[in-house]
């Protein structure tokens, strides 16, 4: 994954289909390779699962929304596990806050998630895959 960007990176990894799903119907593919120094929190399909199917059904059915929540997902800065406690403004205009110690985190953004794996390292961001989508309040 370390060669790759971030969108390329998620699209081979089985695990996050899903959000490559999302991702290319909300028209973020380019934002995400072509923006530097991200952090990204990766929801997995069984995050993705997690919701109800039609509430699924529908978000991925509107592209305003989508975004939203995809892009809550996303810090404009690149984080280590140094310096990713904390609350930061996302490319959604929400906060994220990330409390614990490595390697005990969470992030809450509307939902709070556990950080199953961090600090994975792409060619233009680091990645903290997650076990819940972050649904932003409304």
């Amino acid at each position: 994954m370390t060669q790759d960007t971030v969108a390329t990176a998620a699209s081979n990894n089985p695990l996050l289909s899903t959000l490559v799903t999302a991702v290319k119907k909300a028209g973020l593919v380019d934002t995400l390779n072509n923006t530097q120094n991200l952090t990204v929190f990766a929801p997995t399909n069984d995050a993705f699962a997690k919701l109800p199917k039609a509430t699924l059904d529908k978000v991925l059915a509107d592209k305003t929304m989508l975004t939203k929540i995809l892009t809550n997902h996303v810090l404009p800065t690149r984080l280590g596990p140094d310096k990713i406690v904390g609350t930061h403004q996302t490319l959604a205009k929400t906060s994220d806050t990330v409390s614990g110690t490595v390697p005990t985190l969470t992030v809450k953004g509307g939902a709070t998630a556990k950080i199953i794996c961090g600090n994975v390292q792409t060619a233009n961001a680091n990645v903290y895959i997650i076990d819940t989508v972050l649904v932003p309040a409304s």
